[in-house]
């Protein structure tokens, strides 16, 4: 069953979603960058306001992918108690390093989530090594906000494969990057576990801006009408 993820950046915006019965809330700063992060004090702060009502997200930042910097990154912010932290695989880099290093994490249970890019055309054999890397899901975004949505940047086939991939990995899959509410027929059925919101969910549909309600409550009623269907 598809569920919802809304992305939030702060305490207002988290109690927000979480009243409207969102299924994950993630943490990030928008201002930042694609998974620009929130400061750890903040993601304290709302994990605790929470409470254990629903599973929580965050990310680490825009980091390259050099295996001791983002090592540091998720082991501080998972101490900070959510349930899951993303980590963006940005182009460039040492990833098989860096997915040995984050080994050692998974090996005491903190749940990590690997972002791939849908504007970089990644290589989905990555898969084999996250699940290999004790990985719990796996998600495909855009880096570029201002360069199209998923669904215009991963044709129809790749989205097919990227899916049965992550299933047939027995990774948590999550499909996200600009998506609209128009966005919802269309991607549903694949059968993601989850779709991520940011823009969307905000003000004249700007990732910066302050959430609006009755988007986000219109986008979970779809999720759950398609659903029942």
């Amino acid at each position: 069953m598809t569920g919802m993820l809304a992305s939030v950046n702060s305490i207002v915006e988290a109690r927000l979603v979480l009243q409207v019965g969102v299924d994950i809330i993630d943490l990030k700063q928008p201002e930042q960058g694609a998974l620009g992060a929130l400061s750890l004090t903040d993601v304290k702060a709302i994990v605790s306001d929470v409470n254990g009502r629903c599973p929580v997200s965050a990310t680490i930042g825009d980091l390259p992918m050099q295996a001791e910097l983002v090592y540091n990154a998720v082991k501080a912010m998972a101490e900070t108690g959510v349930d899951y932290v993303k980590i963006g695989f940005f182009p460039g880099g040492d990833w098989q390093g860096t997915l040995d290093k984050l080994s050692n994490l998974t090996a005491q249970q903190y749940k990590l989530i690997a972002v791939l890019f849908a504007d970089t055309q990644p290589d989905l054999s990555i898969l084999t090594a996250l699940k290999t890397a004790g990985f719990t899901g796996v998600m495909v975004d855009t880096m570029d906000k201002n360069g199209g949505s998923l669904t215009q940047l991963m044709p129809e086939h790749s989205i097919t494969a990227f899916v049965k991939e992550a299933k047939d990995q027995s990774l948590l899959c999550g499909l996200a990057g600009s998506l609209r509410l128009s966005d919802v027929d269309y991607l549903m059925p694949y059968q993601p576990d989850y779709l991520g919101f940011r823009g969307a969910l905000c003000q004249a549909h700007e990732r910066v801006g302050q959430l609006n309600r009755e988007a986000v409550i219109e986008i979970k009623n779809l999720i759950s009408r398609i659903i029942c269907q």
